[in-house]
């Protein structure tokens, strides 16, 4: 079965740009251990001027030129007629999109597949951009269009079900993110000050509410260290954020380490004590899979699909993300009482293993690919707001009206 995984694909695949890279990344590489797939990767670079193709393992990658510009006219004009041009050349078995790539290949009578990894129009309501609401109204009209027309899709949590089963015709079946074997061997050499998060700097992940948590237990006489790996996404919140850590020393220990290799995370993840996410928005964060894959117990807000992730309780917690001082007594609690950090440990390693393992996954996956070429489908796809003109020819006509 020749599989077309179209979607964003690390140039350093030491140093992925974010979750669906990442992703992309593990699990590529993953399937194409299925003797019986032959798995190429179609993507987007916005630094190539002309295509390439190479091997990475046994994954053929082929980088297509981009435009620089909107990421929604990426998305539904020149990207998706560049990748659609391709896609009808390597003329795959099955299409398997990632998230905004998913409008790219829409309405293609190819056997599709789509993930969806993050709703755009969520997370620009607050992202702190410009005319949020006008931006997200406009996403939302685009993305639900795009739900509606997939055949297969993936959800990666049941809270992603829950969001799109209004909107989406076709198959929808749950199979979480993989994570790298690699965060299954972590070895722990824990440090019972450490509290890290990986997740980019900006108002949506929520980082000044982490900083004022660890403020608070080192008001106390606590001895914390928060050490905080990720990009700074929004200058201007950047920056408070910085004056923010500037104003809590020497009481409270803070390290902005910035955006940080793979290997990075694993060995701040094997001195970590507990790992924290306040986030606003999200629908399944890889760094919280990749904490309890190392056996780290988990503080994450009550919020969008990390509670079908944090087992409260039981392999971390979960807290109000806008109420500093529950998110404070959780930290307390964890840093406090070492046989409860291990206990949650345990079994955040162990949900991990079932739910999270790279091969499980692969395995899941290639279980929707055989559904899609039988055809499998749950009700007949809607009419496409936006056809397809450029692509004649995949598979037979583009079934654009």
């Amino acid at each position: 079965m020749k599989v077309a995984v179209v979607t964003s694909f690390p140039r350093n695949p030491d140093a992925p740009q974010g979750g669906v890279e990442a992703v992309s990344l593990t699990l590529a590489t993953s399937l194409a251990e299925i003797s019986e797939l032959e798995v190429h990767v179609v993507t987007l670079d916005f630094q190539a001027r002309v295509r390439t193709t190479a091997a990475f393992g046994k994954v053929t990658v082929h980088r297509l030129p981009a435009r620089g510009g909107s990421m929604l006219l990426a998305a539904t004009i020149h990207g998706r007629r560049t990748v659609c041009d391709f896609l009808r050349k390597l003329n795959p078995d099955v299409v398997h999109s990632h998230d905004t790539y998913g409008l790219m290949v829409k309405g293609l009578s190819v056997p599709r597949v789509f993930t969806v990894h993050g709703f755009i129009h969520a997370d620009t309501l607050v992202s702190g951009s410009k005319l949020p609401r006008l931006r997200s109204t406009v996403w939302k009209l685009f993305e639900t269009a795009g739900w509606a027309d997939q055949p297969h899709i993936i959800a990666i949590s049941p809270y992603v079900r829950e969001r799109i089963c209004g909107v989406a015709r076709g198959v929808i079946h749950e199979i979480e993110n993989p994570v790298s074997e690699s965060f299954f061997a972590v070895k722990r050499d824990e440090d019972p000050e450490v509290v890290f998060s990986s997740a980019a700097i900006s108002p949506r992940k929520n980082t000044l509410a982490l900083i004022e948590a660890v403020q608070i237990l080192a008001d106390e006489g606590r001895s914390v260290h928060l050490r905080l790996a990720g990009r700074i996404d929004d200058p201007g919140y950047g920056r408070r954020v910085e004056a923010r850590t500037r104003a809590t020393a020497p009481r409270a220990r803070i390290c902005l380490l910035g955006a940080v290799s793979t290997e990075r995370v694993r060995c701040e993840l094997s001195r970590a004590a507990v790992y924290a996410l306040a986030s606003l928005e999200e629908n399944a964060p890889m760094g919280i899979e990749e904490a309890m894959a190392a056996g780290v117990p988990v503080v994450a807000s009550n919020r969008c699909g990390m509670p079908f992730m944090v087992g409260h309780g039981r392999s971390g917690f979960l807290v109000d993300p806008e109420n500093i001082c529950d998110i404070a007594a959780r930290l307390r609690l964890l840093l406090d009482n070492p046989s409860l950090r291990a206990g949650m440990a345990a079994q955040a390693r162990a949900h991990a293993l079932d739910r999270y393992h790279p091969k499980k996954v692969a395995q899941r996956t290639r279980d929707v690919y055989e559904q899609a070429l039988r055809g499998c489908r749950s009700a007949p796809l809607p009419r496409r707001p936006f056809p397809l003109r450029s692509a004649t020819g995949i598979r037979g006509s583009t079934g654009a009206e």
